[in-house]
């Protein structure tokens, strides 16, 4: 806020609105201004807005360096445009952290999927296994994610980098004809887009960025949710990093527990419901409303440092996952080849057509369930199958790169995409 008031008085100044000493007497209280926060927040309550406690303390802040320049302070500007141009501001750096912790993210990453194109696991479809499928595909898939919500991201912070500043009914009516100019110089002082505009009542713009850290913090959430369920001891195929004092149990010396994965969770949990704030906060009433963009400050705080701790905690997991390919290799063998069914089923149809092929290699599936049977030893047996498949090939079937795809392809156009997406300029 105080930079705020800095720039307007030097935009003033170049306007011949202020003069020039009183505006370098402004620039320098707002430089070493000092604030007492409990005293603000007090007065504000009174006020309904920070920006009037605050004008009058930074006032006399001033008065003690120049009585004229004090007259200056906060010439024809409004509450709102300090405070909203001071979130902006706010908003500015914190976007900023954000896309540096979504990096570091998307760096592990990609780093990932390169270093498991080959390392074979069971995909879970409804929770149960499916087929087998390259570890680094799985975490091409995470990454793929996370890079479309950083454009995103990054898309709407820039949009959001708008000066607010229209007076008190947004015309900016107190400057006459060098408004214009007063806007500009304004605007370029603090870094900032210039709208065609004032946006007092036109909240689109955070309510848009809002969405976007929604969707990072969904980003990393959706890793968490998947290291988690990974994380079990049953499953365990992959570990977040131990510390001492990190994931363990007050009661249970024995557990190690998804801590990290839990922060990157409960902030993707809040999100939606913020985000739903955030959009009813679109429709304030006339040229200022009341309440809606007074709240929309604190909610958007919320999402953006919900983002921050989400993509923090999973840049921490990824950067040391422990990828546990044994047991990948463990729990594809333990299927008892059932998550071959569909390479089988492929193969055979070749010789017995879709349908029939289908039935074939359910009902084998179904028999090696009650059994205890490989279906790959049922399928050996089969008179039908033994014709259609020779023996050697259908071992080949059995092996985990058989049901691998595209994936290779897949995870190397995912890896472009990350490589472009950290070239493209910054906010």
């Amino acid at each position: 806020m105080a930079r705020f008031e800095g720039a307007l008085a030097q935009a003033c100044a170049e306007a011949d609105l202020v003069p020039a000493h009183a505006a370098q007497a402004i620039v320098a209280a707002c430089q070493q201004a000092r604030f007492d926060p409990r005293e603000l927040a007090l007065a504000a309550r009174n006020a309904g807005t920070l920006a009037i406690p605050f004008v009058k303390a930074l006032t006399a802040q001033v008065s003690a360096r120049s009585e004229e320049a004090a007259r200056y302070v906060h010439l024809g500007a409004t509450s709102q445009d300090v405070t909203d141009t001071a979130a902006v501001l706010c908003m500015q750096d914190a976007a900023g952290r954000v896309l540096e912790l979504c990096d570091d993210l998307g760096d592990t990453l990609a780093e990932l999927a390169s270093r498991h194109r080959d390392t074979p696991m069971a995909a879970r479809t409804l929770l149960q296994p499916a087929a087998p499928i390259p570890f680094g595909w799985k975490a091409a898939g995470w990454l793929s994610m996370l890079a479309r919500s950083r454009e995103e991201f990054r898309a709407s912070v820039r949009d959001a980098r708008a000066l607010q500043f229209g007076g008190p009914a947004g015309t900016l009516s107190g400057y006459g004809e060098r408004a214009p100019r007063v806007a500009a110089a304004l605007a370029r002082k603090l870094g900032l887009r210039e709208p065609a505009i004032p946006w007092h009542s036109s909240r689109d713009r955070f309510a848009r960025l809002g969405a976007a850290a929604a969707l990072l913090t969904g980003s990393a959430a959706r890793i968490a949710r998947d290291v988690s369920l990974l994380m079990q001891p049953e499953v365990g195929e992959a570990l977040e990093p131990a510390a001492p004092g990190r994931g363990g149990s007050s009661s249970l010396p024995h557990k190690r527990n998804p801590a990290a994965s839990l922060l990157a969770l409960e902030a993707a949990l809040r999100a939606p419901g913020l985000v739903a704030t955030l959009f009813g906060q679109l429709v304030p009433e006339h040229e200022r409303g009341l309440g809606q963009w007074q709240s929309q400050w604190f909610t958007l705080r919320t999402l953006v440092c919900g983002a921050a701790s989400g993509l923090a905690a999973m840049a921490e997991v990824c950067a040391g996952l422990e990828v546990r390919a044994e047991a990948m290799q463990r729990n594809l063998d333990r299927s008892l080849g059932l998550v071959y069914s569909e390479a089988v089923a492929m193969r055979l149809s070749q010789a017995l057509g879709k349908a029939a092929a289908h039935a074939k290699v359910e009902a084998l599936c179904l028999e090696a369930l009650q059994s205890g049977t490989s279906l790959r030893e049922l399928l050996a047996a089969d008179a039908d199958v033994a014709r259609a498949v020779p023996r050697d090939e259908l071992a080949r079937l059995f092996a985990p790169g058989s049901s691998f795809g595209a994936a290779s392809v897949m995870i190397e156009a995912v890896l472009e995409e990350w490589r472009r997406a950290r070239a493209a300029p910054a906010i």
